[in-house]
């Protein structure tokens, strides 16, 4: 019985191993999204500057002009602007924080600091589970084996002593 309960434990640290090793895949398609999402962003405060400059505004000014205008159209227009430029600001931090990441498993861990959820949302309807070959890859595969599998050995050494404890005979006592 021990031995079935051994290759379990090593059964479920093989899959702890294969689940922990996609989280560097996801981080990296998640940067390739945030990426994407930053281009478009970037393209999109250039035309708002470009309409700026032509008429004389900053674009603080030219946001301002286009949220306060009587057109309700015109007024939230202007608001969504203005969500666009704070989340541009925000991606690119993130952008600029998990190019920084150096440390192994650094970009991961800078990915699940403060995800945008629809960038987020977006790389997990499109993952694709991957092999892990890069170094990232590797530890996080590491990291779940041992999660896992000692996870199980605490269990199992836990209900072992358990089961010693029941087993054993109450001492009779003497009389003296």
């Amino acid at each position: 019985m021990f031995r079935v309960i051994r290759t379990f434990g090593l059964a479920l640290g093989i899959i702890g191993a294969i689940i922990a090793a996609q989280a560097p895949e996801f981080a990296q398609q998640y940067a390739q999204r945030l990426g994407g999402a930053i281009e478009e962003l970037r393209r999109q405060i250039a035309t708002l500057d470009s309409d700026a400059q032509a008429t004389g505004n900053t674009r603080e000014s030219a946001i301002e002009n286009l949220r306060k205008n009587a057109d309700a159209l015109v007024a939230r227009r202007g608001e969504a602007v203005r969500g666009d430029v704070e989340r541009f600001r925000a991606l690119d931090a993130q952008k600029q924080a998990i190019d920084a990441a150096a440390s192994p498993l650094g970009k991961t861990v800078a990915v699940a600091r403060n995800p945008d959820v629809a960038v987020a949302w977006a790389a997990y309807r499109d993952y694709r589970p991957a092999v892990p070959t890069t170094t990232d890859g590797l530890i996080a595969g590491l990291v779940g084996f041992l999660v896992a599998w000692g996870g199980w050995r605490v269990v199992t050494d836990f209900g072992r002593s358990l089961s010693r404890r029941r087993k054993r005979p109450t001492p009779a006592t003497r009389a003296i």
